[in-house]
């Protein structure tokens, strides 16, 4: 995610401290934090309300689950972008995230810089496979 424009990110993250966390290095990538959530049923709404370039998502969230929360914003927003965060996933929830449009996941353990990488590789695939949501 790179250019001039800043990207628009949201991070729904049940831990205020990872939110501000992943926010600093989505900020050190020129993006500008549109959004946070602390459920996924917040998630929901709020991507609805913000339209997000890229949707940053835990899977285990309290009140709705961040799978279901992909499911129902896969289903309003086909095009959307989203890239899972799991600490303690397991493979199947992982696979079934991408099944049902996430466009990649990030353990929320891996270095910054690992970070960084997954999300450029994710966004460079996301934009060739599709186009962003317009805001």
């Amino acid at each position: 995610m790179t250019g001039k424009k800043k990207n628009r990110v949201m991070i729904a993250d049940d831990e205020a401290h990872v939110r501000r966390y992943i926010g600093a290095i989505m900020k050190d990538m020129n993006s500008e934090i549109a959004g946070e959530a602390k459920d996924g049923k917040e998630a929901v709404e709020m991507f609805a309300r913000i339209k997000p370039n890229l949707l940053l998502l835990d899977i285990n969230m309290p009140l709705k689950s961040g799978k279901t929360a992909l499911q129902e914003i896969m289903a309003r927003f086909p095009s959307a972008f989203v890239i899972m965060l799991t600490s303690l996933a397991d493979r199947e929830t992982i696979e079934d995230c991408i099944s049902a449009g996430a466009s990649g996941y990030i353990r929320k353990d891996v270095s910054i810089d690992e970070f960084k990488a997954a999300i450029k590789a994710s966004w460079h695939a996301y934009k060739n496979a599709r186009q962003p949501i317009s805001a």
